[in-house]
């Protein structure tokens, strides 16, 4: 029986990634559809994958698969075989190549079954996540842009807002999805009569907020076709004006493709025009933040001086300051101030930090 896990140490694992010379492509897919045996399915793909050196994040549901990877440049032809025949769905499924890619995005292949395969929150039995809305692609989705009648709405986290988004998008300020669906409805409200395009990074969770839209008595709603990543890349190549402005955010070890020059976010600690996000180096902390190179080289890294304080003591004291600490992703939230759940460490003083 094959080991159908990775049983090697990160920071293995990431040194070999890094010192690789082969060329990677970073590439994401999604694919609604019903699988009937969610882990059989899982493991039969966990071993085409390995075989084809497949590194990344992949979700397993019965309502269908959401992937985000890197695989060797020569291998692609190989990967594609391999998922298309793992089931007849997904034959000529659309990827989104990353548009800004060192090839350094993962470095352990990740495979796990889930309930959905996006956190949505809805147990409405009525609810049809096949009715969908519209799909748009880059020249309807310009032409919607330049439309006063039409809204459009930033499927995303609030922190992925923050460093890119279309033109006077509408930001739904949460932290997560499950969230910000009914949130989206609630601000909505008096917008039935308008055009409601939705977006997020690559179409996943844009085209079920569609569904729930519709589902919620909206009726002209529409979503743009593989997100952000699919409309830059068609918007390129056909020569159009691209009116998302600033970074995409990406969840993996890039945290950003550029999409425009714009810099439209400012550094968390000291106000400074930047969109570069990183995690707090103090592992007891891991906060999710902005920070510029000025700030990065004060704080070392880190999002105050209490966690450059604590990174400088000996590791054992550390993780002694660690124990019983809230392990869960911790996020900057310019609205809320700092997430910092049950840390037990002093904050910073206002004159030394505004995270």
């Amino acid at each position: 029986m094959p080991v159908l896990h990775n049983r090697v140490s990160n920071e293995e694992l990431k040194a070999c990634m890094l010192a690789e010379t082969e060329p990677r492509t970073t590439v994401s897919f999604y694919k609604y559809f019903i699988i009937d045996d969610a882990q059989a399915f899982r493991d039969n793909l966990y071993i085409q994958f390995q075989q084809c050196n497949v590194f990344g994040r992949v979700y397993v549901a019965t309502e269908g698969i959401n992937a985000q990877i890197s695989v060797p440049s020569n291998r692609f032809d190989d990967f594609k075989a391999a998922l298309y025949g793992a089931h007849p769905a997904l034959e000529h499924i659309r990827f989104n190549v990353a548009l800004d890619d060192d090839g350094k995005s993962f470095w352990v292949l990740r495979m796990k079954v889930r309930d959905r395969i996006v956190a949505d929150g809805i147990d409405d039995p009525t609810f049809n996540p096949s009715d969908v809305g519209t799909y748009l692609q880059a020249d309807a989705v310009n032409a919607m842009a330049d439309d006063p009648d039409t809204l459009f709405v930033d499927m995303r986290n609030h922190y992925e807002y923050e460093v890119g988004h279309f033109e006077n998008a509408l930001e739904v300020p949460s932290d997560t999805f499950r969230e910000q669906l009914p949130m989206a409805a609630e601000m909505l409200a008096d917008a039935h009569d308008k055009n409601i395009v939705m977006y997020c990074t690559g179409g996943i969770r844009c085209e079920k907020a569609s569904a729930y839209m519709r589902h919620q008595g909206f009726k002209n709603v529409y979503h743009v076709e593989g997100g952000i990543i699919e409309y830059t890349r068609q918007a390129k190549a056909q020569g159009l004006p691209v009116k998302f402005i600033g970074k995409n955010f990406v969840f993996d070890e890039r945290m950003g493709e550029r999409i425009t020059d714009d810099v439209i976010a400012h550094c968390h600690q000291c106000g400074e025009p930047c969109d570069t996000h990183t995690n707090c180096r103090n592992a007891g902390c891991h906060l999710l933040f902005i920070q510029c190179p000025r700030c990065q080289e004060e704080y070392q890294g880190c999002c105050s001086v209490a966690c450059k304080d604590e990174l400088a003591l000996p590791l054992e004291e550390q993780r002694a300051r660690r124990r019983g600490r809230e392990t869960s992703m911790k996020i900057f939230n310019k609205s809320r101030g700092r997430l910092m759940g049950a840390l037990r460490i002093p904050m910073p003083d206002k004159n030394d930090s505004k995270v």
